[in-house]
């Protein structure tokens, strides 16, 4: 046990914890799964549902809580970062299985505005995992920010596909069973796990290889994953297919283990090897030499050839904020024009992106789709989404690392893209929604990678957890703003008929063209970013990654 204690205590076991963590707790996502009988069981009208909606959303994105937590226990006290994962499993278990309870019987109905607690206990409990794991891998992979965000927030967004998996193997037509499952699985994987996922010292070792390898298997995952949503769309699996399915799913997941592992062998012997160097040199001259590889002297040379005293004299007084060493504290954050700008872009691409999740039945329906085709649009829609977070993350750092290219670059090009879906979406051409739901989805899981990593390198990691869980409010409430004042009441004044339905392309059309000014209203507005923060770019972020390169 004693040898094996080293073996576990590093950055990649950390990683590959988080990995499993992100994979287990996304319920969030799974709310179609037990929402029918969450009304029926309670005896709530679909209004009543929507507001109880309402609260899981607010709860999944409101993670001020546990940033300020994340903060407090790694920068103020010698707590272990545990405590940010208990503190979310408790508040996991006690949302789910209160909600079991009350679905069961177990329990007398609870109050509509009790249940909205237990909804939103249940959904902000996600908060804590994620900031936990986010923000950890950030400090342990300072350098490829943008990929290991992905790769978090990546199978975060699998992790609904994946908890469905479970559902469809074990519990099919028992929603119920399905609750208590959640109270107790993802509760217990983060408890067994949450040791592992600590922060490490930095190395100048290059870890891109084997991030490439995480990001391999995340890949790999999300294929499978829709092949076999497809499937399951489309024909009716025996019960043993389904289990044979899922245990293929559990050894895919096993995966980065193996890339872990890997990691682990080659940073040992690159270490023997450099020790056996260093004491030849020291045998043979009988004095100790510095390897030109390890030296330090490269490394000032190229700092000194990057432009600084003419930048730095003309730095606007935001550039000298971001530039201080002391990273700005969550007050100071909110008074900079630059967070408002990303608070506002998130509005425009969070908002409009989740609301066409969260109405994409309606629109199928109004558009003749069958069943089966809006089940696959909704399915999926968790796969564009992974793709989106992993995509971004990854092609921000290709670029970042050779072409200097600032992050709110892509950030302005995604929300473009997301404008272009939305106007797919309003058209109503044949199979319009396949291609626009491909487009938001992407683009709309591009914001989650993309808008943490920004954080981080504007207002810094010490107090990123309490930032981007404030910025990420805007999703819920963009999506509140679009969703009822816009698309509601549009489809309400279009809809006819005893029962308020509307068909055609005029129910959604100038729902759409709205979210599509609306999310190139965000373009434009991370456009202006870009040209606030490019000079910052130049002086600080590429300046670290050039140190780093030559180290």
């Amino acid at each position: 046990m004693e040898k094996l204690r080293p073996q576990l205590s590093t950055r990649w076991i950390a990683t590959v914890a988080s990995i499993w963590i992100q994979c287990s707790v996304g319920a969030s996502y799974t709310f179609s799964i037990y929402s029918a009988v969450l009304k029926s069981s309670q005896g709530y009208s679909q209004s009543t549902l929507d507001t109880v909606s309402v609260f899981k959303d607010i709860g999944a994105n409101a993670g001020v809580v546990s940033g300020l937590l994340y903060s407090f226990v790694t920068r103020k006290t010698s707590l272990p970062l545990c405590v940010v994962h208990v503190v979310g499993a408790i508040q996991y278990f006690l949302g789910y299985f209160l909600m079991w309870a009350s679905v069961v019987g177990l329990i007398d109905k609870p109050p509509v505005a009790l249940m909205c607690l237990f909804m939103f206990l249940a959904a902000h409990a996600q908060t804590f995992f994620n900031t936990a794991d986010v923000v950890s891998g950030l400090e342990n992979f300072p350098h490829y920010g943008g990929t290991i965000v992905g790769i978090m927030k990546g199978f975060l967004g699998l992790s609904g596909a994946i908890l469905i998996q479970v559902y469809d193997t074990f519990f099919k037509g028992e929603a119920s069973t399905y609750l208590l499952m959640l109270a107790l699985l993802p509760t217990c994987v983060s408890l067994v796990l949450m040791f592992l996922v600590r922060i490490y010292e930095k190395t100048t070792s290059d870890h891109k290889k084997h991030l490439n390898g995480f990001s391999a298997v995340a890949l790999i995952i999300a294929g499978y994953l829709m092949i076999i949503i497809i499937l399951e769309n489309i024909f009716t699996l025996p019960l043993w297919a389904r289990i044979s399915t899922f245990i293929l799913l559990l050894i895919l997941l096993l995966l980065p283990l193996g890339i872990a592992i890997n990691a682990l062998r080659e940073e040992s012997n690159r270490s023997l090897q450099t020790d056996s160097i260093e004491s030849n040199l020291l045998t043979d001259n009988g004095e100790q030499i510095t390897s030109p590889k390890f030296s330090t002297a490269e490394d000032t040379i190229e700092y000194q050839q990057l432009p600084s005293s003419d930048l730095e004299v003309k730095a606007t007084s935001d550039d000298k904020m971001l530039l201080d060493e002391e990273p700005l504290n969550p007050l100071q954050f909110m008074c900079t024009v630059n967070f408002w700008l990303l608070f506002v872009a998130m509005i425009c691409g969070m908002g409009s992106g989740l609301a066409t999740i969260n109405n994409m039945s309606q629109i199928g329906a109004s558009l003749s789709y069958t069943t089966v085709e809006v089940n696959n649009l909704v399915s999926l829609w968790s796969i564009w989404n992974f793709l989106g977070r992993f995509g971004a993350g990854y092609v921000s750092d290709y670029f970042l690392h050779t072409r200097g290219w600032a992050r709110p670059v892509l950030m302005a090009v995604t929300l473009a893209t997301m404008a272009v879906g939305h106007i797919v979406i309003a058209s109503g051409f044949p199979g319009n929604l396949y291609v626009g739901s491909v487009l938001v989805g992407i683009c709309y899981g591009s914001q989650w990678s993309l808008m943490p990593t920004i954080t981080s390198e504007l207002f810094g990691v010490r107090h990123m957890g309490t930032i981007f869980n404030t910025i990420a409010i805007a999703n819920p409430v963009g999506s509140y703003v679009l969703s009822v004042k816009v698309i509601g009441y549009i489809y309400d004044k279009e809809a006819s008929g005893d029962d308020d339905t509307c068909y055609g392309t005029r129910c959604f059309m100038l729902s759409f063209l709205i979210m599509a000014a609306v999310a190139f209203l965000g373009c434009l507005v991370a456009v202006a970013l870009f040209f606030r923060t490019k000079r910052f770019y130049q002086l600080a972020v590429i300046r670290r990654l050039l140190r780093h390169s030559f180290k």
